[in-house]
């Protein structure tokens, strides 16, 4: 082992060490600015709106000069890609592994209800600017956000596949349209974001619960009215 010592009193190897700890303490920091400038950028897309936001407001509120973001990002739009890519990673991640996990269609129907409802906290933010700034981001030139088209159609598809699942094997009625209740089924869960508060009556679990009785269980009691309203 080497054990030379400097001119300080420190051996080589002690050196070393110091270096990449401080390496590592260095890399450790700037990734905490870069999150935490992820999070304040992202409340005031969702706020504003990404179009009304600027780098000098994301600056302001991180209580840096606009210079020092562009040592972290590249640009706005660089800021927004990361909040929405973290979603969309996020949500797809956990809807594969319960369709891996397998079970019936209602029961993977009702765990990927309870996902969705489960992301309104931890991407509160995302899912407003998703909602908001949709077709803005589309139609910027170059199909940097065209991503957002390709996610939007696997998770439409996995839950279509589960639907028609359902019916096939009797589970769910046949006289529904399987991607219009897919996407009836999305609009509850994102809307919500819109009036659910952390802290309330209802957390996100309950709330996904009480969805899905409706859901599955239905409004009415008894035998469905044969009538037309």
């Amino acid at each position: 082992m080497n054990t030379r010592k400097n001119s300080g009193g420190a051996t080589t190897t002690q050196v070393r060490r110091q270096v990449t700890t401080e390496r590592a303490a260095s890399s450790s920091s700037a990734s905490e600015r870069r999150n935490h400038l992820v999070r304040l950028a992202a409340e005031l897309f969702a706020r504003k709106g990404f179009q009304a936001t600027t780098v000098r407001e994301i600056a302001e509120e991180a209580g840096i000069l606009s210079g020092s973001l562009y040592h972290h990002f590249d640009s706005k739009e660089s800021i927004v890609d990361e909040v929405l890519t973290t979603f969309l990673d996020d949500l797809i991640s956990r809807y594969r592994i319960a369709l891996e996990q397998g079970g019936e269609p209602r029961a993977i129907l009702s765990e990927m209800v309870r996902i969705g409802f489960g992301t309104l906290e931890p991407h509160r933010a995302a899912i407003t600017v998703m909602q908001n700034d949709w077709n803005y981001l589309l139609s910027l030139t170059g199909g940097r956000f065209d991503y957002l088209v390709k996610a939007e159609d696997e998770v439409e598809r996995m839950w279509v596949e589960q639907i028609k699942l359902g019916q096939a094997v009797g589970q769910f009625r046949a006289d529904v349209e399987p991607k219009l209740t897919y996407r009836m089924i999305r609009d509850t869960i994102w809307v919500a974001v819109r009036w659910f508060r952390p802290g309330g009556r209802l957390n996100t679990t309950s709330l996904a619960e009480h969805y899905i009785t409706v859901l599955f269980d239905g409004l009415a009691t008894g035998e469905r009215s044969s009538q037309r309203v």
